[in-house]
């Protein structure tokens, strides 16, 4: 009987995009294994796609007070019958689900859970890079990742959703002026977007923003102050974004989860850091990536950011 083998990737996504190169060292470690990915609705698609995993079960993430779906999540995992989990999102809920297989026996489990067969035993785990970490892990648990270490080994064949009702004609730069709302400090100014958008169109690039629809009213100020940018945010899904992404010449943006897609699919990156988020830890890995930062993004400067990339005329003025 083939074994069967849960994965645990619940987001968000630059940390789920980070997991591809663990799922792809689990697919070749267990080459004959139903593999099953247990993550949230907006990677369902992507995760199908990538041809890593067998099926894909949406997590309920039941509230506490919620029993009946505690109780139904529960019948699920014992009925998977489960060989072995790997843990990759290592949270305090995905923890938590290993606790819901006792009494009996559970499967062998790759994680921190208290318990479990093959923890992650490094206590200074949470200093390691993403990547880093869950090689170690991996590791650990009998896995090797060496294939897979470098999001440039990773076959991205998946990326390849039709987008030619969306992109503009080549050559283009996806611009990621967005990231999560709670943390402006994340964020660098959305008139140095402005002024970036313009100086590519007097490059004869056409600048393509790229994000969620809640950051509509940020990109269509971007795009009201730059003639000539197409506005895509929250016209997109995960595999039209790789797609894009695969097709421009560049990509320019914060600390965000488009960032980190667009990295993996090989366009080459430009990622803006303030002291906010620390890169050594959460950066973006690809074939091509460079970080600029600043403690404050605030101190970095339009035309620093624009001669750090490679076309002519963005050093120049406005």
């Amino acid at each position: 009987m083939s074994e069967s083998i849960l994965v645990i990737k619940l987001g968000a996504l630059g940390d789920f995009v980070q997991a591809l190169g663990p799922m792809a060292a689990i697919r070749a470690h267990h080459k004959s294994a139903r593999i099953v990915l247990l993550t949230t609705r907006p990677y369902v698609a992507l995760a199908e796609a990538t041809g890593l995993v067998d099926e894909v079960w949406l997590d309920p993430k039941p509230k506490l007070f919620q029993i009946g779906t505690w109780r139904a999540l529960r019948r699920s995992l014992k009925r998977g019958n489960f060989n072995r989990v790997y843990d990759l999102q290592t949270s305090d809920r995905s923890s938590w689900y290993y606790h819901l297989f006792l009494p009996q026996n559970a499967p062998e489990w790759s994680g921190i859970a208290r318990g479990c067969s093959h923890p992650h035993a490094n206590p200074a785990r949470d200093a390691m890079h993403t990547i880093e970490r869950q090689a170690e892990q991996l590791k650990m648990a009998g896995v090797s990742i060496t294939e897979f270490d470098d999001p440039a080994k990773l076959d991205i064949s998946w990326a390849g959703a039709d987008v030619t009702k969306l992109a503009p004609r080549a050559p283009y730069w996806l611009l990621a002026p967005g990231g999560a709302a709670h943390r402006p400090d994340k964020r660098w100014p959305a008139e140095n977007f402005t002024a970036l958008a313009r100086r590519l169109t007097d490059a004869g690039r056409t600048p393509v923003l790229i994000g969620g629809a809640d950051e509509g009213a940020l990109s269509g100020a971007i795009a009201a102050g730059a003639p000539g940018t197409l506005d895509l945010a929250g016209r997109t899904d995960l595999l039209e974004l790789a797609a894009l992404a695969k097709g421009a010449e560049g990509a320019v943006g914060n600390d965000t989860g488009p960032m980190h897609l667009a990295a993996a699919v090989g366009c080459p990156t430009w990622a803006l850091y303030s002291n906010a988020s620390d890169p050594a830890l959460c950066g973006q890995r690809g074939r091509q990536v460079t970080i600029l930062r600043r403690p404050s993004l605030a101190e970095l400067a339009v035309p620093e950011v624009a001669a750090a990339l490679p076309l002519d005329k963005l050093g120049e003025a406005d």
